[in-house]
């Protein structure tokens, strides 16, 4: 490990699957108490529209994502409240014209992007320090955001429909939750990409509810699942010389159904002991 940390792009690497774990600890409990994953999926793939914009203008691609996600995050949560057009199927609109978009943009760009599976599949490797500090910056807003309305925020995802009545502004507090998920995808693109951010997203929050159900604990555990499981998974990439953003996934995956068999296992000795 120390040998790795002598390469600046090791240490970059490392920086950012640690910034992007305190991102997705955070709003990836969210997205799984709320059980609103594939609205974040469909956040993450609308923002490559994002990217081509941000290819064509000769800018890096992050800056054009950036506007893109919170623009698909707010059309998204406001179409889904506000007319009767299912959520799912504003979801799937979005989401194949975020990409139609992003292809187009791409195409019209004179030569060749040569990073572009950067951004699909993630490569935490080349990360520069620019990227480093844009990450640290989001997540300082998303940390204050929700320092700030915490206690708004879990009564929106426990139970919206009491909030609303208790006079808690539920729509706007609905559209904001989903603009810090649009954040966290832009912090998440350049570790594993924008096809595998839902994994990152929801993987460690939802091991960290097998152990409790306090929404700080859940946090804090996701926080700590993710960088462990990032780390292992950049070590695991750099020494077998396979996709990083890949491998932090199937490490997130197989200690996930690890652990939900060992949870089954200690259930069902626990049951046969009492009978």
């Amino acid at each position: 490990m120390i040998e790795l940390l002598q390469y600046e792009f090791m240490r970059n690497a490392i920086f950012a699957g640690m910034l992007a774990s305190i991102a997705c600890g955070i709003i990836g409990v969210y997205v799984v108490v709320k059980k609103i994953v594939f609205i974040s999926g469909g956040i993450a793939h609308a923002s490559f529209g994002g990217i081509g914009i941000g290819y064509f203008l000769g800018i890096n691609p992050i800056f054009g994502v950036l506007p893109f996600s919170l623009f698909s995050a707010l059309t998204m949560g406001t179409i889904s409240k506000r007319s009767d057009v299912p959520e799912d199927t504003i979801i799937g609109i979005l989401w194949s014209l975020g990409m139609a978009i992003g292809i187009i943009f791409i195409g019209w760009t004179p030569g060749y992007a040569p990073d572009l599976m950067t951004y699909l599949f993630g490569n935490i490797l080349t990360v520069p320090g620019s990227d480093i500090y844009l990450m640290l910056a989001l997540d300082v807003i998303i940390i204050g955001t929700v320092y700030l309305l915490y206690k708004e925020f879990m009564a929106l995802c426990y139970d919206e429909e009491f909030s609303r009545v208790s006079g808690v502004p539920t729509e706007k507090l609905y559209l904001l939750l989903l603009c810090l998920i649009a954040l966290t995808v832009v912090v998440m693109i350049r570790v594993v990409g924008l096809i595998l951010v839902i994994a990152l997203l929801t993987i460690p929050a939802a091991l960290s509810r097998q152990y409790t159900s306090n929404m700080k604990v859940m946090m804090y555990l996701s926080i700590l699942f993710g960088t462990v499981f990032t780390i292992t998974g950049l070590i695991l990439s750099y020494y077998f010389d396979i996709a990083s953003g890949a491998t932090i996934i199937i490490v997130m995956a197989t200690a996930y159904l690890l652990n939900t068999v060992l949870q089954k296992w200690k259930m069902s000795s626990e049951s046969i002991s009492e009978s």
